[in-house]
């Protein structure tokens, strides 16, 4: 999936091919949380199908609000299946819709304290459309979860969140109309 990816910008290149270098040579143990303090997560930004907001958790540990997303579970069939699961375990909506474009956003980030042995998180990012009537939930790793429009973020975001939802809706913007797939 990293290989054939096309990034939206030399930014997001340069990390595709970090992305690589890393799954290369980690193998298999670059999709476990046990399988050491760096390895890759997976996320989804849910969206509006009008691209004009975003649901967010305001999540428990790092006390910001971000898109869905967390660690690969050994019984996810793959990373985008893991996306969908944590769309759907940390929003309540009963389905996630994943846009069929795939992967949309590569963001690799440092933790702090509350997170344990995890230090780097090679977060690969994913896109789910659904209404705002949807009925969603807190789940017991958020405080809270709403929908927010992307142009006024709440001020309690990661600094990254801005860019991380231009890249996420341009890629959108760009993709084919066709299906979603359900996960």
């Amino acid at each position: 999936m990293l290989r054939a990816w096309t990034a939206p910008d030399a930014g997001q290149e340069a990390l595709r091919r970090e992305y690589v270098g890393f799954v290369e040579e980690r193998g298999a143990s670059a999709l476990e949380r046990d399988g050491g303090p760096h390895h890759l997560t997976a996320s989804t930004f849910v969206l509006t199908r009008k691209l004009d907001h975003v649901l967010l958790a305001f999540h428990r540990k790092a006390q910001l609000w971000l898109q869905m997303g967390g660690h690969i579970e050994p019984g996810d069939p793959s990373v985008a299946d893991a996306a969908a699961r944590e769309a759907r375990e940390e929003s309540g909506l009963a389905t996630v819709a994943l846009w069929p474009g795939g992967l949309a956003d590569l963001d690799r980030h440092v933790l702090v304290g509350s997170f344990g042995r995890c230090h780097t998180h090679w977060d690969l990012g994913f896109v789910a459309l659904a209404g705002r009537g949807e009925p969603i939930a807190v789940s017991d790793e958020s405080e809270r979860v709403a929908w927010f429009p992307v142009d006024a973020l709440p001020e309690a975001t990661s600094p990254d969140l801005p860019g991380r939802l231009a890249h996420v809706s341009a890629a959108v913007r760009a993709g084919s109309s066709g299906s979603v797939r359900q996960g």
